[in-house]
């Protein structure tokens, strides 16, 4: 069986079960990868590689991983290692005693931890940047991002510096590095995968919404994989209940009751993505499948479900800072005129009872997605408004996105993410086509609530008629 840094986590799994290769070999594979590649891209910022090796010794073959190598977000609780939040707490400061409980799974379930993924500081933002670590660089174009929160493992994937990551997801932070990058990524139902055990709480907060763990991969099969391992209840639940996740709805393309997204006259999505939005359309349809433009009732023209929103997740993001800074935050945002930049500082100055009620609204949307999927069985939409962008460090109110030769707001990257995120469904991100320049373009299949299985295999089914990763070209040897 001829392995490289590129083959599926499956694959991967397979030859060690078959002992075709030792972990120990494959983890030296990838940490040869590492060596060469990594100093470029700069993607895993915590390695450990003599450890991994140590570990790989004594893999379980009989595990659902065997020993694979795979790598995990900074922000996640790792034990032994250092969890510095993004580069906001010192290495020195940060080292762990115990695993949080996803990334205890993984351990658990035959995977060989590399090292840490580079992340923005706090998970904040759509690049992957640390003053502590460094910029992180888009192996198909080291001038350009790889996407946020969760690029460094985006990057570490598609190079073949990793066969897995666990990422995290709140504004695309699984998504947009995964379509930037070419691979896949599932951002899972909401409370499906513990949130608990990162950077901003070892416990569970069931006060918390939108946030998500997930993972990223190079085929729906190895996500498929991940969310055997990472599924189940968070830490204190597990006496009273079991999951028991429903099948795929269909096991052919052809059986699949596709909707496309209306694409919204008042935001700009780039050209190339829409091209890509036709062209999955078009290959289902000629699959066999039903194909059809819309969306929940209750979507409209987006601006309400975005608006609250931007008001609950910065209500969230908010809870983490001092009152001062909740205060001037606040402050600032309702000086601009966006009314969108008005939902943030609702958020960032929200009282329980506003948080009440946008959790009121929530729940009236879920009724509405509820409905929809009774009768569509994938929801086909961007996974954000651009493709991977050159790298910018201008203080955020300063950034733009040049979109179709126009600007457009920096916070607008999350405007196709909160149509999965606020009503908490499964939403499975899948490689398309390249831009003119030969970037990667990806799109979202967002499925029915806990149905996570649906819009993976609808991915992998997908990929037969169009294809799926492809390396970048500077990474295959």
């Amino acid at each position: 069986m001829n392995l490289d840094g590129f083959s599926t986590a499956c694959a991967m799994r397979d030859a060690l079960r078959r002992r075709k290769i030792s972990s120990r070999e494959l983890v030296d594979l990838h940490a040869e990868r590492i060596e060469r590649h990594n100093p470029a891209l700069n993607a895993i910022n915590i390695p450990c590689l003599d450890r991994a090796r140590d570990e790989a010794g004594k893999a379980n073959l009989e595990s659902a991983l065997a020993g694979t190598p795979i790598t995990i977000k900074d922000i996640f609780d790792v034990a032994g290692l250092p969890n510095t939040g993004g580069g906001v707490r010192p290495v020195e400061d940060g080292v762990v005693e115990s695993d949080g409980a996803s990334v205890a799974r993984l351990r658990q379930g035959g995977g060989i931890v590399l090292g840490k993924t580079n992340s923005p500081p706090f998970a904040g933002d759509w690049q992957s940047v640390s003053e502590m670590f460094g910029v992180t660089n888009n192996p198909w174009d080291l001038k350009r991002t790889p996407g946020g929160s969760t690029g460094g493992g985006a990057a570490a994937v598609a190079a073949g510096l990793s066969a897995l990551e666990l990422g995290s997801d709140i504004g695309g932070s699984i998504r947009i590095p995964a379509a930037f990058c070419g691979i896949y990524g599932h951002r899972p139902s909401e409370t499906l995968i513990p949130r608990s055990g990162t950077f901003f709480s070892a416990l569970p907060n069931p006060a918390s919404a939108l946030s998500v763990q997930g993972p990223l991969a190079r085929a729906p099969e190895d996500l498929q994989l991940a969310l055997s391992l990472l599924a189940g209840p968070d830490v204190g639940e597990d006496t009273a209940w079991r999951l028991d996740l429903p099948v795929p709805r269909h096991k052919n393309l052809s059986d699949f009751r596709v909707a496309i997204a209306p694409l919204q006259s008042w935001l700009p999505v780039d050209n190339a993505i829409v091209a890509a939005m036709e062209s999955v359309a078009d290959a289902c349809r000629k699959a066999g499948a039903q194909v059809i433009e819309a969306a929940p009732d209750m979507v409209g023209d987006g601006r309400e479900a975005y608006t609250t929103y931007r008001s609950l997740m910065f209500s969230i993001i908010a809870a983490r800072w001092s009152r001062e800074r909740q205060a001037q935050e606040a402050a600032e945002a309702v000086e601009n005129q966006d009314p969108f930049a008005r939902a943030d500082s609702a958020g960032m100055s929200a009282t329980a009872s506003d948080y009440l009620g946008w959790f009121g609204y929530r729940e009236a949307l879920r009724g509405s997605y509820r409905a929809f999927f009774r009768d569509v069985d994938v929801w086909i939409a961007p996974a954000d408004i651009t493709n991977a962008f050159p790298h910018d460090d201008r203080a955020f109110p300063d950034r733009r996105l040049i979109i179709n030769n126009g600007e457009v707001d920096y916070m607008h990257h999350c405007f196709y993410a909160g149509m999965a995120t606020l009503p908490g469904q499964p939403s499975t991100a899948f490689p398309v086509s390249r831009t003119p320049e030969g970037l990667p373009v990806g799109l979202q299949a967002i499925g029915p609530y806990l149905e996570d299985h649906t819009p993976i295999e609808f991915a992998k089914l997908l990929a037969r008629e169009i294809g799926g990763f492809v390396p970048p070209p500077d990474y295959t040897s």
